[in-house]
């Protein structure tokens, strides 16, 4: 990473990683230690970099296909892995906890109430400076997130009661195909990031564009470059954003 921090002058990177994967495949264990080994190399070779890291736990609110605090995993078990990784990066201040990756088809009031626990989880057990990312339904999609996603989470609130470090995240693509395809067809500026920023502004509120990208030809070059360019003028909501393409 360090090339793309000096030659790039990136500053923000994105580690996934599966719950299942940390837990050894136990639900509520403890954090696997041989896996938490390799996973930590690469966050700490994030770290080395100056950049902010977040350590993304890319599960879409589910395990195994059971949604957290829905009829899948319970809260505690949700918070459970987040006490322990709270726990592991409390001295790190430029770790962002990304709770969970593109959330989808659930009730938004009952995940509102887990992504509060585990807020709760990870402030009580000695991480207070990070930043803590916050996901809505409809895997995070700009489109419809003031509306679908914001009004429950805005009732989530840090420790303190402030909510200045808990940051909206959401994802878009522009190719209308959910980044699958190499030819964008819209810069996703009118129809989805203005209102949104919009929102933002009005609720004095921020967030992150933490996926984001496009296919390697001219159409999304053009596109592409009109997105960031929308999220950099206004940069008192959005705090930055993620490539989540290759070649990106």
């Amino acid at each position: 990473m360090q090339h793309f921090s000096t030659d790039d002058q990136l500053n923000l990177f994105r580690l996934p990683v599966g719950w299942q994967y940390l837990v050894a495949n136990d639900l509520g264990g403890t954090l696997d230690p041989t896996f938490l080994s390799t996973y930590d190399s690469i966050m700490q070779s994030c770290l080395a970099t100056g950049a902010l890291c977040i350590l993304d736990v890319h599960n879409y609110a589910r395990w195994n296909g059971g949604i957290v605090g829905q009829g899948g995993p319970t809260n505690d078990q949700f918070s459970n892995l987040w006490v322990q990784l709270a726990q592991k990066y409390a001295a790190q201040a430029n770790v962002v906890f990304g709770l969970m990756n593109e959330p989808h088809d659930l009730d938004m009031p009952t995940w509102a109430a887990t992504v509060q626990q585990a807020v709760t989880a990870i402030r009580d057990n000695g991480a207070t400076s990070q930043m803590i990312l916050l996901s809505g339904t409809n895997y995070d999609a700009v489109g419809g997130f003031a509306n679908t996603s914001a009004p429950a989470l805005s009732s989530v609130q840090d420790s303190d009661g402030t909510y200045d470090k808990l940051i909206y995240e959401a994802h878009q693509y522009l190719d209308g195909q959910g980044g699958t395809t190499t030819e964008c067809i819209t810069n996703g500026v009118d129809d989805t990031l203005a209102p949104l920023t919009t929102y933002l502004r009005s609720v004095g509120r921020r967030a992150m564009l933490t996926e984001t990208g496009g296919g390697n030809t001219a159409s999304c070059e053009t596109d592409v470059c009109a997105e960031l360019s929308h999220l950099n003028y206004n940069s008192d909501v959005w705090m930055g954003w993620v490539g989540w393409a290759a070649g990106m």
